[in-house]
C-alpha cells in the first residue's frame, strides 16, 4: 500500500478497528476513511453501496462485526448471524463493485471445528461440527471468508482473510454479561476488589484451554499481511501458547490485586475444550507476536481503569 492510499477501516471504534487505525497511523498511512455506525449502517445495502461509490477506497480492512462471549451468543444467535452476514456481504460486494484493490477480512478462531486437531491449522476448516455455543457467529464468519475466496477464484480479486485467536487489549468490551472471558474477568475481579467481596464466581470448571493475542500485535500482522500476502486460504493469528481458564483467572486476579476466593460454577458451560491455533504460516511469512500475556493483561487493566475514570 502506498502511504497516501485511500484506506477504509470498517469498525474503527471497536477494539480491532481502533488498533488498526493506531497501527496504520504509526506506520505513516494518513489517508484513512472511517465512519461511525450512526454515519453508516453497514447492514444496509443501499447505504454501503452509496458510500463505496462516492469514496472508492483502494484498500479495506473489514473489522466491523457484532461480537460477544458465550452468554451473548447463546441469547441471540439469530442476531449474530444476520448482522454479521449483512455487514460482510454488503462491504465485500461493494468493495469489489467499486474497484477496491485489496480487502482484508477479519474473522475468528471459532470458525474451526469444536474438536479440531490441536493446534488448529488453516486447512481444518469445515472438517467437522462447530461449537454449538457460537455456531451462528462462526457460520457467518465462514461465509465471509468463503465469499472472499470465491471472488478471488471466479473474478480475480485479491481478497484475503485473517483468523485471530481470542483478543484483548485497549478499547475492549467490559460489559458484565456480554463480554469475552478476559475482559469479563478484569471487570469482575476489579469490582470484587473495590467492594471487598470474599469470592468471585467464574463459569465452568476452569479446565478449558485458551490462547490470547494482544490486539495491537494483531493489527501489526494485519497491515503486514495486506502488504505481503495474497491467497485464498486464511492466515491464523495467535501466539501458539495456551493457558487454562483457571490459571488465567488466577493470573488476572493477581494483576488486578484481588486476593479473595475464586469459585467455579460447574453448571455453566466451558465452551470448546481447547482452542489453540497453529501459527506456523504467519511465522513463515515473517511475523511473530510481541506482547506476552502477563504484560498484555497489565496494559488491558490500565486501559480499563482509564475508561472507568473517564466515565
Amino acid at each position: 500500500m502506498d502511504k497516501d492510499a485511500k484506506i477504509f477501516v470498517a469498525g474503527h471504534r471497536g477494539m480491532v478497528g481502533s488498533a488498526l487505525v493506531r497501527a496504520l497511523d504509526r506506520q505513516g498511512y494518513k489517508n484513512l476513511i472511517t465512519r461511525t455506525h450512526a454515519e453508516l449502517d453497514l447492514t444496509r445495502q443501499a447505504a454501503v453501496e452509496n458510500f463505496f461509490a462516492v469514496e472508492k477506497p483502494e484498500y479495506v480492512f473489514l473489522a466491523a462485526a457484532k461480537v460477544g462471549g458465550i452468554a451473548a451468543n447463546a441469547e441471540a444467535p439469530a442476531d449474530f448471524m444476520y448482522q454479521n452476514m449483512m455487514i460482510e456481504m454488503n462491504v465485500i460486494r461493494a468493495a469489489f463493485d467499486n474497484g477496491c484493490k485489496k480487502l482484508e477480512f477479519l474473522g475468528s478462531s471459532c470458525i474451526y471445528p469444536r474438536l479440531a486437531p490441536q493446534p488448529m491449522k488453516e486447512d481444518c476448516l469445515l472438517t467437522s461440527a462447530l461449537e454449538s455455543t457460537n455456531e451462528a457467529y462462526a457460520l457467518a464468519k465462514i461465509s465471509g471468508l468463503k465469499y472472499c475466496e470465491y471472488l478471488n477464484r471466479q473474478c480475480g480479486a485479491d481478497y484475503i482473510s485473517v483468523m485471530p485467536t481470542n483478543l484483548y487489549g485497549p478499547n475492549d468490551n467490559y460489559h458484565p454479561t456480554r463480554s469475552h472471558v478476559l475482559p469479563a474477568m478484569i471487570r469482575r475481579f476489579h469490582e470484587a476488589k473495590v467492594n471487598r467481596s470474599p469470592f468471585v464466581e467464574c463459569w465452568g470448571d476452569g479446565s478449558a484451554l485458551r490462547e490470547f493475542l494482544y490486539v495491537d500485535d494483531l493489527a501489526d500482522l494485519c497491515v503486514f499481511l495486506m502488504n505481503n500476502y495474497s491467497g485464498d486460504e486464511t492466515v491464523n493469528a495467535g501466539t501458539g501458547k495456551e493457558i487454562s481458564i483457571k490459571n488465567l483467572a488466577e493470573l488476572t486476579a493477581r494483576i488486578v490485586g484481588y486476593d479473595g476466593e475464586i469459585r467455579w460454577d460447574k453448571s455453566k458451560p466451558n465452551g470448546t475444550p481447547r482452542k489453540l491455533l497453529d501459527v506456523s504460516k504467519a511465522t513463515a511469512l515473517g511475523w511473530r507476536y510481541k506482547t506476552e500475556l502477563e504484560d498484555g493483561i497489565r496494559l488491558a487493566y490500565e486501559d480499563f481503569l482509564n475508561r472507568q475514570e473517564a466515565n
